[in-house]
């Protein structure tokens, strides 16, 4: 069994299994209810289970690696070029099996509990914003309508959260005034909702070593270091910087043929929300170093001499994850290098 690889096509309810031996012939192909998966594993000797990187995956692979099995996730995209002809359950097992077996095949690491319970703190707090935003919109828009404005941001909204609470300007009809109590009252909500979860993040990011660590580097801060955290752990998975850079999406695509080379837009492959924090961080950054050019470093200098600022700020987030992988990797902390003169 030591030498068998079985191909497990995770579904909600029933599984396909397919197995080959170290030959490649077949010898396993069945079907599983859901509550039988984790028996039928624990009742196996050890072999290699693989699976798609998925919805659940990191939970079946962790409670079928329990009892000693070699569990490899393999990214979805990895696995389409291996199925034949016709999409079926039988067809997935079998071509997960085979990528699972291609020598130079690269598997997701498995995440640990806490990592994804990290990953769902921030998950839920950018979905409370976005629904912020848009109620926040759709207040601003229909008091627009009646004449009245207030300025951008958090304080503006505050203060037509007010003036739709008291109820009392002229300029806006009384039989308007119920719908947008209701939207008043959501936002108000939500504000409150996700400024308590980013609290949480922040405490988290506090009190964990590596995090402290990550927060020393210019336009990281406790949302982009517990998002880094809990989506790469220690970035052993990683062989190279540019490797998580480029997990990231923040390299750009190579189109060769030939003796001809040229490169592209960034990839935008990865964690889009980790992608998202790094570039807010290194806009932040640029826009410090611009008020302050005497702390500006050599590299980000020549950068902007040579590039539009948008680039400039790409191109600073790739840098800042290569930084990230380098720190947690080695565990030094931030060294800056000298201002330009």
């Amino acid at each position: 069994m030591k030498s068998i690889t079985i191909g497990l096509d995770i579904a909600k309810n029933v599984f396909q299994l397919y197995g080959v031996d170290a030959s490649g012939k077949r010898v396993l192909s069945a079907r599983l209810r859901r509550d039988k998966v984790e028996k039928y594993f624990a009742a196996l000797p050890p072999c290699v289970v693989a699976m798609e990187a998925c919805g659940s995956a990191h939970h079946w692979a962790r409670t079928i690696g329990a009892p000693g099995h070699e569990t490899r996730l393999v990214p979805a995209a990895y696995v389409k070029p291996f199925v034949k002809r016709n999409k079926t359950d039988a067809r997935d097992a079998e071509a997960i099996c085979e990528a699972a077996l291609r020598p130079s095949m690269r598997f997701v690491a498995v995440k640990s509990v806490e990592q994804q319970s990290a990953r769902a703190l921030q998950r839920a707090r950018d979905l409370l914003v976005r629904q912020r935003t848009q109620l926040g919109n759709c207040l601003r828009g229909l008091l627009a309508e009646m004449g009245v404005v207030a300025a951008q941001g958090a304080a503006g909204l505050a203060e037509l959260a007010l003036l739709v609470e008291d109820g009392k300007d002229p300029r806006v009809p009384a039989s308007l005034y119920a719908t947008l109590a209701t939207l008043a009252r959501q936002w108000s909500a939500l504000e409150q909702e996700a400024r308590a979860l980013e609290k949480r993040i922040v405490a988290s990011a506090r009190a964990d070593e590596k995090m402290r660590l990550l927060m020393t580097i210019p336009g990281v801060g406790p949302l982009t270091a517990q998002a880094v955290i809990a989506a790469i752990g220690d970035g052993r998975q990683f062989r190279t910087a540019r490797d998580f850079a480029a997990w990231v999406g923040l390299t750009p695509r190579q189109y060769a043929s030939g003796e001809k080379s040229r490169s592209g837009r960034i990839s935008r492959a990865g964690d889009s929300g980790l992608r998202r924090l790094l570039t807010l961080g290194a806009s932040a950054h640029l826009r410090q170093a611009r008020a302050k050019p005497e702390r500006m470093g050599p590299w980000l200098s020549g950068v902007l001499a040579r590039r539009p600022t948008r680039v400039a700020v790409v191109a600073q987030a790739a840098k800042t994850a290569r930084i990230i992988f380098a720190m947690l990797t080695s565990g030094e902390s931030f060294r800056a290098r000298p201002a330009t003169a």
